[in-house]
Order: structure tokens, then C-alpha cells, then sequence
């Protein structure tokens, strides 16, 4: 919790240039889960997700980024390799809608008001904020609403190569970690505490999901002045 307190302080603190160079664009891939209910495959998409992403290019080699993701969680257990979980049958599906903040770090300076065609791998990482509708499964497997919403605090870890395709267009391709601190995400926690009881699974381990895909940005701006970096 440090290092994000420590991310977001830096974008108040640090000086600001004369210009920026900024992006707007959207972001198209997959999602899958990693949990208690379903398969624990680490990169592979089982429904669609969709968003729209903001960069603040602070330098050729980091950027403030935001985010805006919607897509569904899934999970089967009859996809799973594990016996046990394909005995008990349970499945879920939930919707979510995340909200992203956080810094952007290139390998390669990356620079878009220098001439010719570059790309440079990047990581990402900050803090996540995922809505989503609130289940339990009953004794007899039964997935039910429990009529509420929670937010699921989290850390994005991200691993990327861009590069620019025209003169303001900027093609990205990322995956992308979500570690969260809730396990109420597939249903295995209830949310209400009166509901406790119908608690599953490794209560020691939090829920995940990913994020595949890629991102397409316009970028504007004026040339910016990297003076301070």
C-alpha cells in the first residue's frame, strides 16, 4: 500500500511542464477469473471487455494513465482441471465495471513528437476500483442475489508493448494482472454477514481476474517540454 500511496502522491508533487502530449482512446479484449469457482488458468479470456483509456505523457519514458473497463467475470467449474470442482458444479457469472488510475514506466524512451516509427515494451501499475452485484451460493448450489453492490479495491499490474501506427494514433497490446483484496467476487463470501455460513473455499487466498486485449489512442497536444526530467 506504500508504493500506491507513494504513485499518487507524485502526480501532485512533481513539477509541471510548459506542455504535455496526451491520449484518448479505446480499449477491446477479454477478461477471465482466477477464484474459487471456475477454471485457475491465468491468461485465458472467456468473455468480452470493453473501455476507454487516457494517458498524461510526463516524460519519454512514464505516463499518468487512466482507465474505464466493463466486462463480464465468469467462472465454470466444469472447465476446471481440478476433480473436485468439476464434482461440485458450481458456476457464476457477474458483471463489473472498473475504474483504473495509476503510472505507466517504458523500457525505451518513447518519445511522439520524434520522427519515424517506435515501440517499447511498458509496465502498469496503481490502484483499481471494480463494482460489481453481490451472490452466495445456497446448500443446494444455487447462485442468488443477495440484492447489493460492493467495490473491490485492488492493484492493476500490467505488461504491454505500443508503438505509434500513424501520426496521432498509437496501438497498444497489454495483459493485465488484477490482484484484489475481496473474495466476494464469485460468490464463494457473501457479502452480508449474516450469510457467513455459506462460505467456500481458500479464505486465506483473495480473488484475481485479467484483463487481455489492446488499446487504440489518438494522441493531441503541443510539443511538450521534458526539461524537468
Amino acid at each position: 500500500m506504500r508504493y500506491i500511496f507513494l504513485i499518487i502522491l507524485s502526480t501532485f508533487i512533481i513539477n509541471k511542464a510548459d506542455a504535455q502530449i496526451y491520449e484518448v482512446g479505446i480499449f477491446a479484449g477479454g477478461s477471465n477469473f482466477i477464484g474459487d469457482v471456475g477454471a485457475t488458468d491465468y491468461i485465458s479470456p472467456n468473455q468480452p471487455a470493453f473501455g476507454i483509456v487516457a494517458r498524461w505523457n510526463r516524460s519519454p519514458r512514464h505516463s499518468f494513465r487512466a482507465s474505464l473497463i466493463f466486462s463480464d467475470l465468469k467462472g465454470v467449474d466444469g472447465e476446471s482441471d481440478d476433480p473436485r470442482r468439476k464434482q461440485r458444479g458450481y458456476q457464476f457469472d457477474t458483471s463489473i465495471l472498473e475504474i483504473s488510475a495509476g503510472m505507466e514506466f517504458t523500457f525505451l524512451d518513447f518519445d511522439l513528437h520524434s520522427s519515424g516509427i517506435k515501440g517499447t515494451p511498458y509496465l502498469y501499475s496503481g490502484i483499481s476500483l471494480a463494482n460489481h452485484d453481490n451472490y452466495y451460493f445456497t446448500p443446494t448450489g444455487e447462485y442468488t442475489s443477495e440484492g447489493t453492490s460492493s467495490w473491490a479495491v485492488g492493484i492493476p499490474m500490467a505488461l504491454g508493448y505500443k508503438t505509434n501506427i500513424a501520426y496521432h494514433l498509437v496501438l497498444a497490446a497489454e495483459i493485465g494482472a488484477r490482484y484484489t483484496f475481496s473474495d466476494e467476487l464469485d460468490g464463494s463470501v457473501p457479502d452480508s454477514v449474516d450469510r457467513e455460513v455459506f462460505s467456500f473455499g481458500n479464505t486465506n487466498n483473495t480473488d484475481w481476474y485479467m484483463f487481455t486485449g489492446i488499446t487504440l489512442t489518438y494522441t493531441f497536444g503541443r510539443r511538450p517540454c521534458y526539461c524537468n526530467f
